[in-house]
C-alpha cells in the first residue's frame, strides 16, 4: 500500500495569517510539522501543498518537497487532491501544516485503519478534559457510533450533557485526515455542503454526503495551532 502524506499550507488563514511562518523554536511551525511527518518514517513521500512562494522558499530550502497549488481552493482538502491528482497512490494522508507535535503512533492508527476494507475516510480523535476546551468554538469536537465512524462534528458542546448523572465522554477532533484516492478526488466534485458552510468543518460535507470518518482514538499530541494563545502553549510546550 503506497501512503503519501501531504500538508497543506495556506500562509493567509482566516483566523490567524501567516501562522505557519511563525516560529516554534528556531524554525517555523510548517517546519516543524514537514520534518516530524518526515521522521515518522511511515510515509513513501511527504508533499508541502501551497500556494505561497514564502512557505515553497522555506521548505526547498530544508531539502523538503513542494507542490504549488492554485489559491481558490475551499479547504485544505481541494488543496491535497490538486497536489495528487497525478500521483500513484492508495492512502493519503492530510497533515494539517498547523500540527507540529503530530507523531509515529496516532499516525499508524490512522493507517491502521485502512485494513478495513469498507473505510475510505478516517481521521484522529482525543479525549477532551478540559471543561474550557469543551466551550470553545475553535475546538472541534465529534461524536461517533459503536463501531468508531463519525456520526457529527460541531464546534459547539457535542454531545450536550442532559444527564448530569453519567459520565459523557467528550472528543476533540483532531485534524489529521486520510483517504482512499478515489474518496478523496471525489470530495473535490461536491461543492460545499449546507453543514460544512455553517460550522466551517470540511469533513462535514462527507457526512452530508452518507460517506463517514472511521475515528481512531489517540493520546493528545499537542498543540493545534488556530490562534496566538494556541502558539503561545506550543512555544511553552516545545521549550519544555
Amino acid at each position: 500500500m503506497k501512503k503519501i502524506a501531504v500538508i497543506p499550507a495556506r500562509y493567509a488563514a482566516t483566523r490567524f495569517p501567516g501562522k505557519l511562518m511563525e516560529l516554534l523554536g528556531d524554525r517555523p511551525v510548517i517546519t516543524r510539522t514537514y520534518e516530524a511527518a518526515v521522521e515518522t518514517g511511515l510515509f513513501d513521500a511527504v508533499i508541502v501543498a501551497t500556494d505561497s512562494d514564502v512557505i515553497a522558499g522555506e521548505i526547498r530550502a530544508r531539502g523538503g518537497t513542494v507542490a504549488m497549488t492554485r489559491s481558490d481552493h475551499e479547504s485544505g482538502t481541494d488543496r491535497i487532491a490538486e497536489a495528487v491528482a497525478g500521483i500513484e497512490a492508495d492512502v493519503i494522508v492530510n497533515v494539517q501544516g498547523d500540527t507540529p507535535f503530530v507523531n509515529a503512533d496516532a499516525l499508524q492508527r490512522l493507517l491502521g485503519l485502512f485494513d478495513d476494507p469498507a473505510v475510505q475516510v478516517a481521521s484522529l480523535m482525543d479525549p477532551i478534559t478540559d471543561p474550557a476546551e469543551l466551550q470553545n468554538p475553535n475546538v472541534v469536537k465529534v461524536v461517533v457510533d459503536l463501531g468508531n465512524n463519525s456520526l457529527f462534528f460541531s464546534r459547539s458542546v457535542l454531545p450536550y450533557p442532559r444527564n448530569t448523572s453519567i459520565t459523557i465522554p467528550h472528543y476533540r477532533h483532531i485534524g489529521v485526515y486520510a483517504f482512499r484516492k478515489a474518496a478523496l478526488l471525489q470530495f473535490t466534485q461536491w461543492p460545499v455542503t449546507p453543514l460544512e458552510d455553517a460550522e466551517k468543518i470540511e469533513c462535514l460535507r462527507f457526512l452530508e454526503h452518507g460517506v463517514p470518518l472511521r475515528m481512531a482514538l489517540t493520546d493528545p499530541i499537542g498543540v493545534d495551532i488556530n490562534t496566538p494563545e494556541d502558539l503561545a502553549k506550543a512555544r511553552e510546550t516545545w521549550r519544555e
